[in-house]
């Protein structure tokens, strides 16, 4: 049995959806006029610049999709390239989500537009994303990835890990926490 390089991947996304879903969540309740929280924002931000892009994304492209590329798939023109094109596209969300809520936060009108414009593309994006990755692109890595090899990623994940200790446990106590503000 191949030793299974995509697993992680999968569950880092679970806690990156709940994320997503919170920015769902908070956008319409901003637009419905009964959040102002401007903090929640900084806050996913954070998560997704962090946790999701350094974290995640930084395992996929320097890892998962360099062994694609390694073993045969087109660099460009290809799944990989789609894979990366998403996240650039995601990180340009991010930036304007950040700017409009930072204008917002310091007294600025008008931004909620701004901020929901931003939030929902990126929720959409990141929504069809980790879809394509989790149903199509993932499990054709473990089909067409060799055996030879598998160890090394495996350990390159954990030391991207290592490199960045308690990340994962900081930010699954921030949307917890997110989570129960927005039960209350």
């Amino acid at each position: 049995m191949k030793t299974d390089v995509t697993a992680v991947m999968v569950e880092e996304h679970k806690l990156i959806l709940r994320m997503i879903a919170l920015v769902e969540a908070n956008v319409a309740r901003m637009e419905a006029g009964r959040f102002r929280e401007w903090r929640f924002f900084f806050d996913a931000v954070d998560f997704i610049r962090n946790y999701a892009d350094r974290f995640h994304h930084a395992k996929e492209e320097d890892v998962l999709f360099a062994a694609l590329v390694a073993n045969g798939m087109p660099a460009e023109n290809s799944p990989v390239a789609a894979m990366r094109m998403a996240h650039d596209q995601g990180r340009n969300f991010v930036r304007g989500m950040e700017e409009a809520a930072q204008k917002a936060a310091a007294g600025e009108l008008g931004q909620i537009p701004g901020i929901a414009e931003n939030a929902r593309g990126y929720v959409a994006l990141l929504r069809d994303h980790i879809d394509k990755e989790d149903h199509i692109l993932y499990p054709l890595a473990e089909r067409v990835l060799p055996e030879a090899g598998r160890d090394r990623m495996v350990a390159a994940y954990a030391a991207a890990a290592a490199a960045m200790p308690q990340l994962e446990a900081k930010y699954q106590t921030l949307v917890a926490a997110w989570e129960t503000r927005e039960a209350a």
